[in-house]
């Protein structure tokens, strides 16, 4: 295996971005790839003119696949040759780090999301529903597509674009309609934006490259659309798009109770798009810690072997908008043991009993993994 490829034990997110005609979408994925903190991007589209590829001979044909630079590409295909191309870009040779599913022409969000949940692909895991909304248009487009609602209620991350064209009590108003229209039990968590322009961070993580790998190449697409953005008026706004969000880091040196904790992550506030990171049960299970993956609703726990002289511990990094960082410390904070168990404590009937609600999350054949 090439060493700067992804490990086949490290699963790939499969984003899905979805918004109608006229929502920024288009602009969202365009800035994703100018700006995709190192990251080699997939990106599957029903179509090439999609996304900012003009300056290029391309057929444009269903079934097409086309180099971006940088590592990153792009495939047009139909819904039913989601799952091949889906395993095409989860191979070896791809390199790729994180996919992103332009909605449109392809299928319903829901459908889309039903067909990443149910894939047998054990190279990806879902990354998030992220639906993009016209904030100008807002009602006019709920006039118009009146399902929108269906795709708010479903979504894990909102994003209220061009927010620069109202006012704040606009705003404000949207989001209580967004929020009214959300699944029960949660609604999803909503950033505003203008221009599409998110923090990439919001949705995955910097990609780990080893040193100099990027430093000396050729000059690639992705470089040309920087250049322009910036040629045509680029104002710095990508140095503050961390302000539209909090990210807040937990850690705890004793081991978390799995009871307390999945009572937490069962009822977790609204705004709360993502949390990641590792987690020690302690007597729970001796020999693992468990990587954390939430994204919206989704949620899924991965045993991973302590190594050699590990400091055993939890970290966690919550990442969402509107929320209390304060209280979630606090309430993550509960959910700790009253102490590290002695080195000679083995796991017993109770606590074999306790992490049963935490096994429900572990992946399985036939188990998806939605909360």
């Amino acid at each position: 295996m090439n060493p700067t490829s992804p490990s086949r034990k490290q699963q790939i997110p499969v984003i899905v971005l979805a918004g109608f005609l006229g929502s920024g979408k288009t602009t969202l994925l365009n800035h994703l790839l100018r700006n995709r903190v190192g990251n080699r991007i997939g990106v599957i589209v029903n179509d090439f003119g999609s996304i900012e590829i003009d300056a290029m001979t391309v057929s444009g044909q269903v079934g097409s696949t086309v180099s971006l630079g940088n590592g990153c590409l792009c495939c047009a295909v139909d819904a039913s040759g989601l799952d091949t191309f889906l395993e095409t870009l989860t191979g070896p040779a791809a390199r790729l780090d994180v996919i992103v599913i332009e909605a449109s022409g392809l299928a319903e969000p829901q459908e889309l999301l039903r067909m990443i949940l149910a894939s047998e692909n054990p190279h990806i895991v879902y990354g998030g529903l992220v639906e993009v909304v016209d904030a100008a248009e807002f009602d006019a487009t709920r006039d118009r597509h009146p399902e929108i609602d269906r795709h708010l209620a479903v979504a894990d991350l909102v994003v209220l674009n061009k927010t620069d064209r109202i006012g704040s009590e606009e705003q404000t108003r949207i989001r209580d309609v967004i929020a009214a229209a959300g699944a029960p039990g949660g609604a999803a968590a909503v950033i505003g934006a203008a221009y599409g322009r998110i923090d990439p961070q919001l949705l995955f993580d910097p990609a780990l490259r080893p040193d100099g790998e990027e430093k000396v190449r050729q000059l690639t697409f992705e470089d040309l659309l920087r250049d322009r953005s910036e040629e045509e008026g680029g104002d710095g706004h990508e140095h503050h798009l961390h302000a539209a969000y909090d990210s807040v880091s937990f850690t705890a040196e004793v081991p978390m109770n799995p009871r307390r904790l999945m009572e937490f992550l069962d009822s977790r506030p609204q705004g709360l798009y993502r949390i990641k990171g590792f987690v020690d049960f302690g007597v729970g299970d001796r020999a693992n810690k468990y990587a954390l993956h939430a994204v919206g609703r989704f949620l899924r726990f991965e045993p991973q072997p302590w190594k050699r002289d590990e400091p055993r511990r939890t970290q966690l990094v919550l990442i969402g908008s509107g929320i209390a960082p304060d209280a979630l410390r606090k309430e993550l904070a509960d959910c700790r043991e009253s102490a590290a168990p002695g080195p000679d404590a083995t796991q017993d009937a109770a606590h074999e009993r306790s992490m049963w609600g935490v096994l429900r999350y572990v992946q399985q054949p036939d188990r998806p993994g939605r909360a």
